[in-house]
């Protein structure tokens, strides 16, 4: 693969975040959680929401310096006080990362109309690869119990998926806050395609 075919890979969104990017408004303010190099940050500044992408690596972050519609803060989400205690976003993103103890504090900085769309692995998941420790992997229907009471579900997903060659056990969750106009429209299902082998 070639070096551009292979950044644009890595800045490929997730096909779920994609999927019900449609929740969150266009001028949406949205926090990218463990943003990386921001591939959903951009996906949602390209929308014309006004993104904070948060992670602890700095040089991961830097790759964003320039994008519109992006501001980037350094912060261990992990080993230090909630550093969004008075923020309030429209949206939250998580992909492929599981902190618990944060898990309340994502569910206090979201709107009380706003949307939550979270994926990430599971157990299952460490008989494919890494991540493999239990701390990192969710439990049967564990985003539905974080959510249960404080948000209305509007898709859920666990199981096994194909990630390219890689296999993998992943959780998916798309809810909205108790305030959201009722029902949300729904996007189109992803039509699978048969490739031929």
């Amino acid at each position: 693969m070639q070096r551009s075919s292979r950044h644009a890979a890595v800045l490929q969104p997730s096909p779920w975040i994609a999927r019900f990017a449609g929740l969150v408004a266009p001028r949406a303010r949205v926090l990218d959680v463990a943003a990386g190099t921001g591939r959903h940050a951009r996906l949602f500044a390209a929308r014309g929401a006004e993104v904070v992408a948060i992670d602890r690596d700095a040089e991961a972050l830097a790759a964003l310096r320039d994008v519109t519609g992006i501001q980037t803060r350094v912060a261990d989400l992990e080993g230090a006080a909630w550093p969004l205690s008075r923020e309030n976003f429209d949206a939250i993103v998580v992909t492929n990362y599981l902190h618990r103890p944060r898990l309340r504090d994502l569910l206090g900085a979201l709107a009380d109309d706003g949307v939550l769309l979270y994926e990430t692995f599971a157990a299952g998941n460490e008989r494919f690869g890494r991540p493999s420790n239990p701390d990192f992997l969710l439990g049967d229907g564990e985003l539905l119990d974080v959510v249960r009471g404080h948000l209305t579900v509007v898709a859920f997903e666990q199981g096994l998926v194909e990630n390219g060659a890689q296999p993998a056990v992943v959780q998916r969750l798309a809810a909205v806050g108790p305030k959201r106009a009722w029902p949300p429209p729904l996007p189109e299902p992803v039509q699978r395609m048969d490739v031929p082998r």
